[in-house]
């Protein structure tokens, strides 16, 4: 892309996801990841309507009192994106594809960061790390994120969502927040790493996915091709039987999907790329109010 189109888009990507950021996430960004940073203060005796979670049971035993442990919330939280860069991102079927859509909500997501004083730094995947943009601060960063989000090409086009997981897990020691980015068209299993990385970090998932890839229309002989592998097939739409199996497999994938979510513990939400990500990205910040 020429420097001075990246730029434009930049530019526009920035005017309307800082917009986003300030006007409408304000203060639900705060709100949804407030005390998900939090550091030990002190201990002091238990009081009645404190949480048993909290009591610190060695000072306890000492004083044959309940003492619980009192945690302050840390002034910044490190923010990281880990953002799905492999080729079945380049496809859409109703004007945009994907990959835009995955660009602004990152971009949101960045702005509101910094708007709440927080660091955030960035992983692009395939079926291996692609670049690793270290979390820091300000608006300079925060352009050349998205100038990376706009402009990055990617070596591989395969998906696989553990190694992101794994290398989030081992790279960032500090306790962040991590917003996981991707169609989630991963042929592996990454609910152990989910499970592990969401033990140390506070990991969030945000499936981007196109219409038609729920469904097939009707519209006879049609050649598909997996954007992954290469591999291209010619299928009948217009069977009812095609449309159906087709169908029931993108159910049991989605399906198999949120298990591994809910079994991890991990708050997601699900996307078209045709949707309002704004409405979708609230709801998703008020389920963890």
């Amino acid at each position: 892309m020429e420097t001075s189109e990246l730029l434009k888009k930049v530019r526009r990507i920035e005017i309307k996801t800082r917009g986003l950021s300030r006007n409408i996430f304000a203060g639900q960004y705060h709100s949804a990841f407030k005390g998900r940073g939090m550091v030990f203060s002190e201990v002091r005796e238990y009081q009645y309507g404190d949480d048993i979670r909290d009591i610190d049971w060695n000072v306890t035993a000492r004083y044959i009192r309940p003492y619980v442990k009192v945690f302050e919330e840390e002034r910044e939280l490190t923010v990281m994106l880990l953002i799905d860069v492999s080729g079945s991102r380049d496809f859409g079927s109703v004007n945009v594809m994907k990959k835009e859509i995955i660009t602004e909500i990152a971009a949101t997501l960045a702005f509101s960061a910094i708007q709440n004083n927080d660091k955030i730094g960035v992983i692009f995947f395939s079926d291996k790390i692609e670049k690793f943009i270290p979390p820091q601060k300000g608006k300079k960063h925060i352009l050349y994120v998205i100038r990376e989000l706009i402009d990055f090409h990617p070596e591989k086009n395969r998906t696989d969502v553990s190694v992101v997981l794994k290398y989030l897990t081992n790279a960032i020691k500090k306790r962040c927040s991590a917003f996981l980015i991707s169609d989630f068209i991963d042929k592996g299993n990454f609910k152990d790493a989910l499970t592990i990385a969401n033990r140390k970090h506070d990991v969030v998932a945000i499936q981007v996915y196109d219409r038609r890839e729920a469904e097939l229309p009707s519209v006879g002989l049609m050649k598909i091709k997996d954007a992954e592998t290469g591999v291209e097939r010619w299928i009948d739409s217009s069977s009812k039987r095609v449309r159906d199996v087709y169908g029931e497999w993108w159910k049991k994938r989605q399906k198999e999907m949120n298990d591994s979510f809910k079994k991890s513990r991990v708050d997601s939400v699900s996307i078209r790329t045709e949707e309002d990500y704004v409405k979708a990205l609230i709801a998703l910040f008020e389920k963890r109010n």
